[in-house]
């Protein structure tokens, strides 16, 4: 049987957290923070992720800070976005310096991270 992947959710929001494990568990292995600094947390005691996802908006650090400062020292790890709103500048331009794979909008479509998951991993399109 396959090695189930190592996925870090970060979202403020205790519904999303929640949400996301139970879409996600049977395929991954889903550990998860509410906030940026418990993600930085967890990276450091656990670094066997292969994603890490963020929740754009959240209080004192955003998806994009979190990322960066997740990325300096963890960067064979791969990391997207999740956001309830349209593309800002400031995603638009974490996908032009490749800091971010890509940004999924909410609600999402499990399928959707799931193949962009593999995508990004496997480089299966």
């Amino acid at each position: 049987m396959e090695k189930k992947i190592n996925i870090l959710y970060v979202d403020d929001e205790q519904i999303n957290l929640q949400l996301f494990s139970m879409l996600f568990e049977k395929k991954f292995n889903i550990l998860t923070a509410s906030s940026g600094n418990e993600g930085l947390n967890i990276l450091a005691k656990k670094n066997n992720f292969s994603i890490v996802i963020s929740d754009m908006k959240m209080p004192e650090m955003n998806g994009i800070e979190f990322i960066k400062k997740a990325r300096e020292q963890y960067k064979n790890i791969r990391y997207f976005i999740l956001t309830g709103f349209e593309i800002t500048k400031e995603i638009s331009e974490a996908l032009k310096q490749k800091i971010i794979c890509s940004y999924f909008k909410k609600p999402f479509i499990p399928t959707d991270i799931e193949e962009k998951i593999n995508e990004v991993l496997y480089n299966k399109s």
